[in-house]
C-alpha cells in the first residue's frame, strides 16, 4: 500500500493542543506521530465498540422465536415517555 499524504490545517486550541503533546515535553515526537497514534485508537475504540454490541445482542440471535413479542412503535414511544 503505497504511502500517502494528508494535510490538515489547525489552529488556535487544536493547534496548542497538539504542540502540547510533541517535543520534550510530550509523548510524541512529532504532530504526525500523534496523529496516527489518535487514529489507531479510534479505529481501536471502534473494534471494542462493536464486540460489545455484538455480545450485547448474542442472547438474543440465538433465542427462540417464541421468546420475543410484538410491539408497535407507539408501545415503544409510550414505554420511552414513562423512563
Amino acid at each position: 500500500m503505497p504511502s500517502g499524504s494528508i494535510h490538515v490545517k489547525v489552529s488556535g486550541a487544536l493547534q496548542n493542543h497538539i504542540q502540547q503533546q510533541i517535543g520534550d515535553d510530550g509523548l510524541y515526537e512529532n504532530a504526525s506521530e500523534y496523529i496516527r497514534a489518535l487514529i489507531r485508537r479510534d479505529l481501536q475504540t471502534r473494534d471494542e465498540a462493536w464486540e460489545a454490541l455484538q455480545r450485547e445482542l448474542a442472547p438474543a440471535m440465538r433465542a427462540d422465536d417464541s421468546e420475543f413479542i410484538a410491539v408497535t412503535a407507539d408501545d415503544v414511544i409510550r414505554r420511552n415517555k414513562r423512563r
